[in-house]
């Protein structure tokens, strides 16, 4: 793959990191429990972070990043918005959106990392990356049986 290929790979991922920073900080505004909104703004900090190092690769390859969330994403924190304002159970409803983003950005990673052409520190950034995600997920999981 040529260097235009894989930065826009990058940038797509990039993008999706904006979208779930700004999820998390919608799910800390969403939620009243004080452990929750603690957790989902460490979670949103974690995806700026994110973003960042990929912004530092995406310029590693001569490129410059895109900025901005995508269309998706802003139709996403609206759907999540509006199921919390309905829902008599806010916590529970984020904690759901929480794990449907997370397992979408694994499943988008895992196609990243499949993909030939990037350079082992990059590749190595993207398995980083998605292991912390996993992380999260399972921690998301955990919180909604809680809440459940």
């Amino acid at each position: 793959m040529s260097a235009k290929e894989l930065t826009s790979m990058l940038n797509e991922l990039l993008e999706k990191n904006y979208d779930t920073e700004k999820v998390y900080k919608t799910a800390a505004d969403d939620v009243k429990h004080e452990g929750l909104k603690s957790y989902f703004k460490e979670k949103a900090m974690q995806r700026y972070d994110f973003g960042h190092e990929l912004k530092a690769e995406i310029r590693n390859f001569g490129e410059e990043p895109d900025k901005g969330s995508s269309m998706k994403g802003d139709t996403h924190r609206a759907w999540m918005n509006l199921k919390t304002a309905f829902s008599s159970d806010k916590e529970e409803a984020v904690l759901e959106e929480a794990i449907r983003a997370e397992k979408s950005a694994v499943e988008d990673y895992n196609k990243m990392i499949k993909a030939d052409g990037f350079p082992p520190t990059t590749a190595n950034l993207l398995i980083k990356q998605r292991n912390a995600i996993e992380r999260s997920l399972a921690e998301v999981r955990e919180l909604e049986e809680k809440f459940d």
